[in-house]
């Protein structure tokens, strides 16, 4: 049972004193038991999930005040306020925030994985819809409090409401919705802690807490102790703040509380932009790669603010889409504040913001790259961000050149990754071109025989391995003026160029004639099944390969093309013979009246099964080799 069907409805209240009991659905208990024990490694991270959820409340009201304030009801000031009792054994975080009526209360907290922030946007219609993008869903963190505590009760007051409603759980089997009095509007949620929870009864260890992963909340946190009240976050966006004036401490903690990876980044980012356009960003390069990286939709994982009110997670136009898994914030000072998802897109401001934080992230890059103490570390991201990263040279013709500086390659010749430069650099006398190869694996590729002949001449190809190679190796054409050559489509030309103890390029064996009759009768055997025959520079141990056309489509391309059912018709392909191998020079001296059928079919169906292929009859196939070991 998945967990939509979980969320979509609870069974009929039963009645009981002083509210309503309703069950949750089957196998609710068991997933509430899942993620209380299972799903954070350190229980105090609870605390981190429902101070968000908090300043999520918080940033509704305000969203609400500004498009509509006479719905927002009375000022209050913004906070989160966490209420230790250890005599009651109990911990309390209230918020501010836009509060929950007796809907709310069943929909949101009542069911896994129903957010209040889903329903909020169904509320909304029309343009308004695209005014706003909450930061992010509950998801699971509400429940996170079961962690460390026995039982939960909510109270909430909705703003505009008459009434408050409270809802309480032990998180087993049910949970109960009754009328409750709260003056203001704003939620309080109640832990009733278990015994070994006592640690967060203690204001040293709640403002340690707070400090590793909220201190950043643009909003005050506050503890309240008999002693008094205070303030124990800076309460200060981080991205506002100098660079100097923030800890490395305390950018891993928003890293972490925006990923929720445990792991450093690979790059930080403070930016601070003043003059003409003023902005401010805190950007990171994640160092592993996120699972939903390649989801059809590429969204952006950066948050849009305008003087610190979060306007949106879903400007498709502040951050190209081949930077999609960059995160973090960019706050803006030209924006207006009630700016609309229409507004956003081509607007010059934002365009502007863009091209200077692309052009940050680039410079960062290529620091990283040519850091010569850090040239493993920049491979590691490369290899889990490269793919996305290579979307930029198709679709941003502006940073292409820089792009393909940063390109790394598996090749042929070296055990690690290889820059566009170093191959380059590295180019044998007479080479003219970038030979690459295309494949699903640097493995496939290295065993294909349309390599045979650059690997004996000691020439680099570079591998290919991922589909948006096939689509902006041909939008760029050159590096360095040297033009990318791909192996298994056109000629190799190889006779130029010279291999290493050579002194020279070595002769190309001339055609014989009886070579040439071979060519001729195998052109006659196969008609229009392949679009020529001719002698292969390119092998030296197979017999024989298949090779796209110059004009024609590339092998590998079309096969991808074939599996996204992007194909047409296939491509008649060029039969290449190698003039050495054994099996080809014993064809020759067949006479011309002996049948060569058999052998003419064996040869192309064996071209077919080394380029991965499927052989076109596999029954003639069977029948015609069992013919030949016959013999």
């Amino acid at each position: 049972m998945t967990v939509e069907t979980l969320s979509e409805t609870v069974v009929a209240p039963v009645a009981e004193t002083g509210g309503e009991t309703l069950a949750f659905q089957a196998e609710v208990s068991r997933l509430l038991d899942i993620v209380a024990h299972a799903l954070y490694s350190e229980r105090e991270v609870f605390l981190r999930e429902l101070i968000s959820n908090a300043a999520d409340a918080c940033d509704k009201h305000r969203y609400l005040a500004l498009t509509e304030p006479d719905k927002a009801g009375r000022q209050l000031d913004y906070a989160v306020t966490l209420i230790p009792d250890a005599e009651a054994k109990t911990l309390t975080i209230r918020d501010t925030g836009i509060g929950m009526d007796r809907t709310d209360l069943v929909e949101n907290l009542g069911t896994i994985a129903r957010s209040g922030t889903g329903k909020f946007l169904e509320k909304l219609e029309g343009d308004a819809k695209k005014d706003f993008s909450l930061i992010g869903q509950f998801g699971v963190g509400f429940y996170s409090a079961f962690m460390v505590a026995d039982k939960v009760r909510v109270v909430s007051r909705k703003v505009g409401a008459e009434k408050a409603f409270s809802w309480e759980s032990d998180g087993r089997g049910s949970f109960t919705v009754a009328e409750a009095e709260q003056e203001d509007r704003g939620t309080s949620i109640t832990l009733f802690l278990k015994d070994d929870a006592a640690e967060f009864f203690d204001e040293w260890r709640l403002k340690a807490i707070v400090r590793r992963y909220s201190d950043h909340i643009a909003l005050p946190i506050k503890l309240k102790t008999a002693e008094g009240e205070e303030t124990i976050n800076a309460a200060s966006a981080l991205w506002t703040r100098s660079k100097n004036e923030v800890t490395e401490e305390q950018t891993k903690a928003f890293y972490e509380s925006l990923t929720y990876d445990s792991t450093d980044p690979f790059a930080t980012l403070h930016i601070k932009a003043e003059g003409a356009l003023e902005y401010s960003a805190l950007l990171y390069l994640p160092g592993k790669r996120p699972p939903d990286l390649f989801t059809a939709d590429r969204q952006s994982r950066v948050k849009l603010y305008v003087r610190r009110v979060f306007i949106t997670d879903e400007c498709k136009d502040l951050m190209p889409t081949w930077l999609r898994f960059v995160q973090g914030v960019v706050d803006s000072a030209d924006l207006p504040l009630n700016v609309s998802r229409e507004m956003l897109q081509n607007n010059p401001v934002v365009r502007k913001i863009r091209s200077g934080l692309v052009k940050k992230i680039i410079s960062e890059l290529e620091k990283k790259a040519k850091a010569e103490e850090g040239r493993s570390a920049y491979e590691t991201f490369w290899e889990a961000f490269g793919p996305v990263l290579k979307e930029g040279l198709y679709e941003d013709f502006e940073n292409r050149q820089a792009l393909l500086g940063l390109a790394r390659f598996r090749s042929s010749t070296e055990s690690g990754w290889v820059s566009l430069a170093e191959y380059v650099g590295r180019l044998k006398p007479g080479q003219k071109a970038i030979y690459t190869a295309s494949g699903e694996s640097v493995e496939t590729i290295a065993a294909s025989p349309h390599l045979e002949g650059f690997r004996a001449k000691g020439v680099e190809v570079l591998y290919l391995t991922d589909p948006i190679d096939e689509f902006w190796l041909p939008m760029i054409g050159t590096f360095e003026e040297k033009p990318f050559q791909s192996i298994t489509r056109g000629a190799a030309d190889l006779g130029e160029i010279t291999a290493e103890g050579e002194d020279k390029p070595a002769p190309t064996p001339e055609t014989t004639p009886d070579l040439a009759a071979l060519i001729e009768r195998l052109k006659s055997v196969y008609g229009d099944t392949v679009k020529d025959v001719r002698v292969s520079q390119r092998l030296t141990d197979s017999a024989v390969c298949l090779v796209a056309d110059a004009g024609d489509v590339d092998l590998h391309l079309e096969k991808l093309l074939r599996a996204h059912q992007r194909l047409e018709q296939d491509a008649k392909r060029v039969l290449e013979i190698n003039p050495t191998h054994p099996v080809i020079t014993k064809l020759t001296t067949t006479p011309q009246d002996a049948p060569l059928d058999d052998a003419a079919w064996l040869l192309l169906d064996q071209a077919h099964i080394l380029e991965g292929s499927p052989v076109r009859d596999p029954r003639a196939f069977a029948r015609r080799l069992e013919s030949v070991l016959g013999r």
